[in-house]
């Protein structure tokens, strides 16, 4: 199925990476605008990161069958991963460009949200760059409100919701 023939409402889903979808997961950021690349770690780095953390979950997402995107979540403080959040943290995320702009994203973070609900979270937080093709509008757009405190030079944001 291409891009163009996913149906508005196709169903999202979070999948685990395995030894014969990694390459193709890694491949997703190279589908990225120069400057969006420079706003997320390539998605091979992350894959890597999250080895190293005892703290991390990952999956590829998908729509319907075709691979569209990645997401890293991070649960709790750890001075080695240099996060230092006490509660759940969108760590990374990417939507490969070609379907971007279709609501897939918003899709994937409100599954997420559905989950952290079935348990009893009440906030996700992120943080993001500034500047030339900062996701900043995107999250926004959801509901994340800045915090007043930052992650390095990228602002963090959180969403709250009724668990």
């Amino acid at each position: 199925m291409s891009e163009h023939a996913l149906p508005s409402d196709a169903e999202i889903t979070f999948r685990r990476i395995s030894a014969l979808t990694v390459c193709e997961v890694c491949e997703l950021s190279e589908t990225l605008s120069e400057g969006q690349r420079n706003m997320v770690a390539d998605n091979g780095t992350s894959i890597a990161e999250a080895h190293f953390s005892e703290n991390a979950w990952f999956r590829a997402i998908y729509a319907e069958e075709t691979l569209v995107g990645f997401i890293m979540l991070h649960q709790g403080s750890d001075w080695d991963d240099g996060i230092d959040c006490p509660g759940v943290y969108l760590w990374r995320f990417m939507i490969a460009r070609p379907f971007q702009g279709k609501g897939i994203g918003k899709k994937a973070i409100e599954l997420v949200v559905r989950d952290l609900k079935a348990r009893g979270i009440r906030e996700l937080y992120t943080s993001c760059g500034l500047g030339e093709a900062s996701p900043e509008g995107f999250y926004k757009g959801l509901g994340f409100v800045l915090t007043g405190d930052s992650y390095g030079e990228e602002p963090e944001a959180v969403l709250k919701f009724a668990a």
